[in-house]
């Protein structure tokens, strides 16, 4: 009899966001990005973090203080990075899993991109102007949808020990 307890599409994808997230070298707010075609194909992922040949040690990790002493303007998010990163340049009917609702700017590439639906985990900045500003977007735009991903998990356990060696 096959197993009960495997992930669905959805817990999978948004696994391999958060998994990805892992690589994230910002102290505070680490996330994932995961594309998956209609095919259930992984066809992107990403992870916030400073642009190629960016020294992680030169620029800042900060989040309050003068502008350019911020993370704020050399961050490139991880939506971004998964579109950026995408084996494809057709993501047309894609889905994009991560872990935060995007911002206002990443909402803007996934839209031009033609991705057609975005999961999320988490809304803890949908108060912020620039969540309001993906959402106004979102609405606007009759080819993509969101939705939160509603799961009874509360975690998936990894192990670089194979079962047979536990």
């Amino acid at each position: 009899m096959k197993r009960t307890d495997y992930l669905r599409w959805d817990e999978y994808f948004m696994a391999v966001a958060l998994l990805s997230a892992q690589r994230s070298k910002d102290p505070s707010t680490q996330v994932g990005a995961c594309v998956a075609n209609e095919h259930n194909k992984i066809v992107g992922v990403g992870y916030n973090g400073f642009p190629w040949g960016c020294s992680d040690d030169e620029l800042p990790w900060e989040r309050e203080g003068t502008y350019l002493n911020t993370k704020y303007p050399y961050v490139c998010h991880a939506e971004l990075n998964a579109v950026l990163n995408a084996i494809s340049t057709d993501l047309r009917n894609c889905r994009i899993y991560v872990g935060l609702f995007p911002c206002n700017e990443c909402t803007k590439v996934i839209i031009q991109a033609g991705i057609s639906e975005i999961v999320y985990l988490s809304d803890k900045y949908k108060d912020t102007d620039q969540v309001r500003a993906s959402k106004i977007m979102l609405d606007k735009s009759p080819n993509i949808s969101y939705r939160q991903l509603k799961t009874n998990l509360e975690r998936v356990n990894l192990s670089f020990l194979l079962p047979s060696e536990e």
